[in-house]
């Protein structure tokens, strides 16, 4: 059985704010793509009803916890209870990406736990389906439940597959968390970039609409930008979080920079995918195999 699942961060190339909903909820336009880099789960399926998270996570409370969320999500609506067997399941992390960065790790954590526990509780339900009840979560899961490239409308959840070029990156990651709360209820935001079409917006410069009021209220994230924008003049936030990035051509030319980096600079060098690195090897394996050990 295979028991180390990739869950990958994730980039938003662009994200423009284009109005406020009723609710509270932002419309925006953004586009995804995914990076071969990211978490990984260890999911031991178990006939105990229990679901544990056996490692821990620093600053995270486990009500909060979306791995714990989406696993308990899924084993309410699951509907192979077969034998009156109590469906649950240990969960190791091994986590890399930060809470807080924009790289969308607590998404792709609760992505791969649907996925995952789908095949070994044997629920049978479609991707549509795990999607929807993703979202119930939040607004990134579907992406990452669908794993593929996307361009996003609406709160995020519309999701049209897209194929950006796969670019190398170089992602620094200042020693600071940012809430999307915070950001999304700071009254400095701009709400009003014009909504338009998709084939306009990647024949534009690419930008964050979130940028302004990140950098200016969090010193440290200005001066990350500020010295990679010396290497690669597009660098710029991802997401809502605290991680800026810059595109290259090559790795070893994204890795020349990284080796410039001051002590104080913190990053690492990925590759962007347009197909999630976990459907790459769920489309590599032998799923039946699989649910046959978990039966």
């Amino acid at each position: 059985m295979i028991q180390e699942w990739p869950s990958p961060a994730k980039l938003n190339l662009f994200l423009y704010i284009t109005g406020l909903r009723a609710d509270g909820y932002h419309f925006l336009q953004t586009l995804f793509q995914f990076l071969d880099y990211g978490d990984a789960l260890t999911i031991i399926p178990t006939k105990n009803g229990r679901i544990r998270l056996t490692s821990k996570i620093e600053g995270l409370k486990e009500q909060d916890n979306l791995i714990i969320r989406a696993a308990r999500l899924l084993q309410r609506y699951c509907p192979s209870k077969k034998n009156s067997k109590k469906l649950g399941a240990d969960i190791k992390i091994k986590k890399i990406l930060p809470i807080g960065g924009g790289l969308g790790g607590g998404a792709s954590n609760a992505a791969t736990v649907l996925l995952v526990l789908n095949i070994y509780w044997l629920c049978g339900m479609d991707i549509a389906t795990l999607a929807q009840l993703g979202l119930t979560l939040g607004a990134d899961i579907p992406l990452f439940v669908y794993g593929k490239a996307a361009f996003a409308e609406n709160i995020g959840e519309r999701l049209t597959p897209a194929v950006p070029a796969e670019k190398w990156y170089l992602i620094l990651n200042p020693p600071i968390n940012v809430s999307t709360p915070y950001i999304f209820n700071n009254p400095e935001l701009e709400r009003n970039t014009p909504r338009r079409p998709f084939a306009q917006l990647m024949n534009t410069p690419f930008h964050n609409d979130c940028e302004f009021i990140v950098t200016k209220h969090f010193p440290i994230i200005r001066r990350y930008l500020s010295w990679i924008l010396n290497y690669a003049p597009s660098s710029r936030l991802t997401g809502t979080g605290s991680c800026v990035f810059a595109e290259f051509d090559t790795e070893a030319n994204a890795r020349k920079v990284l080796l410039k980096a001051p002590a104080w600079i913190h990053g690492f060098v990925a590759k962007g995918v347009n197909i999630s690195p976990l459907h790459s090897l769920l489309s590599s394996i032998d799923i039946q195999h699989i649910r046959n050990i978990a039966e």
